[in-house]
């Protein structure tokens, strides 16, 4: 197999690591030929915070997914996320030179590339521009301005930052794990990616993806990307609560809160009880399942009001025809979607990983755990296509592609300070 036909996605979540190994099939679908997951045991809220337990486990993810795609994996599709993930929103003009030449590529990039020119706060950088609606003479809420004549061409841009330390840190793990990374992805953007289509994102949808650590936030209206946000609070807070509540350890919360967890605990009676082994020839315990429901809502609910505060701080909180689609592996939780129309009044769906996936794959791989993963094969291809397209202009000399080469210096930025570091070693 060509291995310039394979995309791969590696998704470095706070519970699992996930490889995802794609290609395109005849149609223009993704099928998906293998796949990997290990437990995380290095990354707390979306951050690496051991580097050798992360390699580790990206290691044993690639593996497994190389053992069942037959691919050799050598470079990867990487998300980010985190607390430390910030958007903002920011304004930028060119007057053109020559009014009798159409407005090009190459004034497109020019906008993009003032965009990462930006000042930054001390140990931030950005990490992704991307352009929403332009304006053409004072003409407003373009979305295509290439091939059109205007002297003033303006542009609103959905920016993206990170922090340089956490970057670091993953490319330190992909290259300590013998791999190298072609593109990183912001996870929420990913995750739009695999789950929304291009009916919600023009009707106004807020999707909201529930992770083991982070809660990752994309609103998109008309089409266009509005607002982001990672925020520090995900599944894992659920299963440290039953632990508390329920005297019991961490397994068994997890255990009890996917087999048995509801978010609705008006759903359970007060007769239905669930019995875990005890430790070590201790007997049984019982646990209430309303009991345990009661848990989870509360938790649940302290998860769906800070979602709800950013919609609302997004300022599109009313032109959000299509509601909001939740995934992740928290969106599997019963009676979630009930609780977020309840507390919102707007229309909620669960989001599965199949827009863009051909029919014939595992069961077990569409499920909302991938979301964000089979996004990032799926950015890849997209990412793919364009750069290819680029290259077959015309005046592919003088057409820079995409805004690849400021974020290729973004990358060699972090292979300098990482060829620093192991030269200190």
């Amino acid at each position: 197999m060509d291995s310039s036909e394979i995309i791969v996605g590696l998704d470095i979540g706070t519970t699992k690591i996930a490889v995802i190994v794609g290609k395109k099939n005849e149609s223009g679908k993704i099928d998906i030929i293998g796949s990997g997951k290990t437990e995380s045991i290095g990354v707390k809220r979306g951050v690496v915070s051991n580097i050798e337990n992360t390699v580790q486990s990206i290691r044993k993810a690639v593996e497994e997914a190389e053992i069942k795609s037959g691919v050799n994996i050598r470079s990867v599709n990487v998300g980010i996320a985190g607390q430390h993930i910030k958007s903002l929103q920011h304004h930028g003009s060119l007057i053109r030179d020559n009014i009798d030449n159409e407005i090009s590529k190459q004034d497109i990039e020019k906008l993009k590339e003032d965009m990462y020119k930006l000042a930054m706060n001390p140990g931030e950088e950005i990490v992704e521009v991307i352009p929403q609606e332009y304006t053409i003479d004072n003409e407003q809420g373009i979305k295509m301005p290439i091939g059109m004549s205007g002297v003033s061409l303006e542009a609103n841009f959905h920016i993206i930052t990170c922090k340089t330390t956490a970057a670091k840190n993953i490319y330190k793990c992909i290259k300590k794990a013998g791999l190298d990374i072609v593109d990183l992805i912001l996870e929420p953007l990913a995750s739009a990616e695999a789950v929304l289509s291009d009916e919600e994102k023009e009707a106004g949808v807020a999707l909201i993806d529930i992770g083991g650590g982070t809660t990752d936030i994309a609103i998109f209206q008309e089409g266009i990307i509005r607002h982001t946000a990672v925020l520090p609070i995900g599944g894992d807070i659920i299963t440290e609560d039953i632990k508390e509540g329920c005297n019991i350890i961490k397994k068994y919360a997890e255990d009890l809160k996917i087999k048995f967890g509801s978010a609705l605990a008006s759903e359970n009676k007060n007769e239905e009880i669930v019995a875990i082994p005890g430790l070590r020839g201790r007997p049984p315990k019982e646990i209430s399942l309303k009991n345990l429901a009661s848990i989870i809502q509360a938790r649940t609910e302290e998860i769906i009001e800070h979602f709800i505060f950013e919609i609302k701080n997004s300022g599109y909180e009313k032109k959000l025809i299509a509601g909001i689609v939740l995934t992740g592996g928290g969106a599997l939780l019963k009676h979630i979607v009930q609780l977020t129309e309840f507390m919102t009044g707007m229309d909620t769906r669960i989001g599965y990983p199949n827009e863009y996936l051909s029919n014939d794959i595992p069961k077990e791989v569409a499920s909302p755990v991938y979301s964000t993963c089979i996004g990032l094969v799926s950015k890849g291809f997209n990412n793919k296509n364009k750069n290819l397209n680029i290259a077959l202009e015309k005046d592919e000399k003088t057409i820079k592609p995409k805004d690849k080469e400021t974020r290729i210096n973004f990358f060699d930025k972090i292979k300098n300070w990482l060829e620093q570091d192991i030269e200190e070693e």
